[in-house]
């Protein structure tokens, strides 16, 4: 049988996702789950802040899962919305707990501004991971010294402490993409990525040998988009697409900007993207051939 949240339930209750799905993740869901209560009930947003005395922004920042959920408010909100002492009540309940859990990345939370918080916790609970690279290797494939040439271009004036920090926080990010039950990782590399080097010969070399290793992987596919191609679909720069295997979560296409992130989840922004990305992966060199490229780059520096 399937719950009221869409998952399945057990002889001793509904078979919780909730330690693989993250906290980021929960916080969505429940989001949509209460819109969906509210907006069949005919309540405006503004009469669902009063309950929890709260504005009508806070409910439309609940909805969408950017901030966390207090016990009592979601108790509130399921009462005005007529859903009163039952399993679906007791599992809702259960879900805004679980949803408050902090992620791994909490301790790093200083050094996250609430855009890229948001990133971590999406990263950390998608199945697959497309992404499109121009200007440096993917953060998910880099090694600790070239992260360190990457990080201090954008942290110029960071101490050495936080620097290692930032440093520690990618290195945690890629332990998921390496663990058995990691997501899937499609990545596209421009060549121009390949052939700037940072941090020097020696550290270019490593990475190199980093993404040879990663390509007998087989959960990550590497390409390269070579010089050669000439123009190219993704002509409008990186971007990241995100894949969940929760039903209620839609293809998350992210973008990062210089001091913020744009986020597109609805399927006529995601759409376009999705083609650019399939239409990149067709143009781009085949995996052998990218593999080739590489072996003849390391030869090189």
């Amino acid at each position: 049988m399937i719950s009221a949240l869409g998952h399945e339930e057990t002889p001793d209750g509904p078979a919780s996702p909730y330690s693989r799905s993250g906290p980021t993740v929960l916080r969505i869901i429940l989001g949509a789950q209460l819109r969906r209560l509210r907006v069949a009930k005919g309540i405006t947003r503004e009469q669902a802040g009063e309950v929890i005395r709260a504005s009508h922004a806070k409910i439309s920042r609940l909805e969408l899962g950017r901030v966390g959920f207090k016990s009592r408010d979601v108790a509130d909100l399921l009462t005005l919305y007529g859903v009163g002492p039952s399993d679906e009540r007791s599992t809702f309940l259960r879900l805004a707990e679980h949803a408050n859990a902090p992620g791994w990345w909490h301790k790093y939370s200083d050094l996250l501004p609430t855009w890229f918080e948001l990133y971590v916790g999406l990263e950390e609970a998608a199945a697959i991971i497309r992404t499109y690279e121009i200007q440096f290797v993917p953060g998910l494939t880099q090694t600790e010294d070239y992260a360190r040439a990457v990080i201090v271009l954008g942290h110029a004036e960071a101490s050495p402490e936080e620097l290692d920090r930032r440093i520690s926080l990618r290195m945690a990010r890629q332990q998921r993409i390496t663990s058995p039950d990691g997501p899937r990782l499609w990545a596209l590399v421009d060549e121009a990525a390949l052939r700037r080097p940072l941090g020097g010969p020696k550290v270019m070399r490593a990475q190199v040998d980093r993404l040879l290793e990663l390509t007998e992987s087989p959960t990550i596919t590497l390409q390269v988009v070579p010089f050669g191609q000439g123009g190219h679909a993704a002509a409008g720069g990186p971007f990241t697409i995100l894949r969940f295997t929760e039903r209620e979560l839609p293809d998350v296409v992210y973008m990062e900007q210089l001091t913020s992130a744009l986020y597109l989840d609805k399927r006529e922004e995601t759409d376009p993207y999705m083609k650019v990305m399939d239409r990149l992966c067709v143009e781009a060199a085949t995996v052998t051939e990218s593999r080739r490229f590489l072996e003849t780059l390391r030869k090189e520096l």
